[in-house]
């Protein structure tokens, strides 16, 4: 893992764009953004961009620093590695995707 150190303000993952890495937020703080309304925040021990290296498609949310950042950062091979050969990291994140889910249909109305 990689840990680079983001500026507040700072756009790491951009809506619409590929994705080509996953995020663990190790200090500071930001905010989930779709179509530029906040729908989430992340803090440290929070993670981000799986989605987008799970099932290759564009980005479907901006993640922009609200302060100075430290992230841990996975390119798409070595999160694919390491989802692959790491049952209990996977079994977190489904769940983490789930909850994600549930709070989305819950948002909209949904079951």
């Amino acid at each position: 893992m990689q840990v680079v150190a983001v500026p507040e303000g700072t756009v790491f993952i951009r809506e619409g764009e590929p994705g080509d890495a996953f995020y663990v937020a190790l200090e500071g703080d930001a905010v989930i953004e779709r179509e530029s309304r906040v729908v989430g925040r992340v803090g440290p021990g929070d993670h981000v961009g799986e989605l987008a290296l799970l099932d290759p498609a564009p980005r479907s949310a901006t993640v922009r620093a609200t302060t100075p950042m430290v992230l841990g950062a996975l390119d798409a091979p070595t999160f694919n590695a390491i989802v692959r050969d790491v049952p209990a990291l996977t079994s977190k994140l489904l769940r983490a995707l789930a909850r994600r889910l549930r709070s989305r249909d819950a948002e909209a109305g949904g079951p």
